[in-house]
């Protein structure tokens, strides 16, 4: 079917600021949370209830966070067909909860850059499950609404006000068009600072040559 209802949203964000309207709208649609770490005692502030991601996977959030959400269960829930008999039935085998909307706000690789933190620094603000997230939420769109920075809350808002908690294949495909373009430009800018680094490398390397 082209519409869908969102029944569940997997929130992991950087970024607070703009969120609480978005979440508002979506407790009054009756839509259930689950998230990890800041972004869910950010909801669990606001008054709603929400499952922890550890809950479903029997994981801890391990190397310091690096890794949260990289769990089958979780990426099995946003990856999952939902017309596909094989993809259900294994839902059901692993206990894989189905996921029908990811909000994610990437790690601010960009402004660390910017700010001239060093490179151990930078480096942590490589956003890792974050993309996978958008990926995944994006490559599904036939079943999946994915939200992938704070410049889309107000898109998914308008969505909602018009329709409720349920989307149609257009207001997906567009939003997952938008998560390409987004993870598309994060990649890029990750890759020009290594570019840049490798050459200042190789800039030092030759005036160090020319010394001796």
């Amino acid at each position: 079917m082209a519409t869908k209802q969102i029944k569940t949203a997997l929130v992991s964000v950087f970024h607070k600021d703009g969120l609480d309207e978005l979440l508002a709208k979506l407790h009054e649609e009756g839509v259930k949370f689950l998230s990890t770490g800041g972004t869910q005692k950010f909801i669990e502030s606001l008054g709603y209830e929400c499952q922890k991601v550890e809950e479903v996977t029997t994981y801890p959030s391990i190397l310091g966070g690096r890794v949260k959400t990289l769990h089958p269960k979780v990426f099995g829930g946003i990856l999952a067909r939902r017309d596909n008999e094989g993809d259900i039935d294994q839902m059901s085998q692993y206990d894989i909860p189905a996921i029908d909307l990811v909000i994610v706000d990437l790690y601010p690789f960009e402004q660390t850059v910017a700010s001239g933190a060093d490179e151990a620094d930078i480096i942590e603000k490589i956003d890792i499950g974050g993309i996978s997230l958008i990926r995944a939420g994006a490559k599904n769109f036939k079943d999946v609404v994915i939200v992938p920075s704070k410049a889309e809350y107000s898109v998914l808002l308008d969505i909602l006000n018009e329709k409720g908690a349920q989307t149609d294949l257009a207001d997906r495909r567009m939003l997952a068009t938008r998560a390409f373009g987004v993870s598309s430009h994060y990649d890029s800018a990750i890759y020009s600072w290594f570019m840049g680094s490798e050459e200042q490398k190789g800039s030092r390397t030759v005036s160090l040559s020319m010394m001796d």
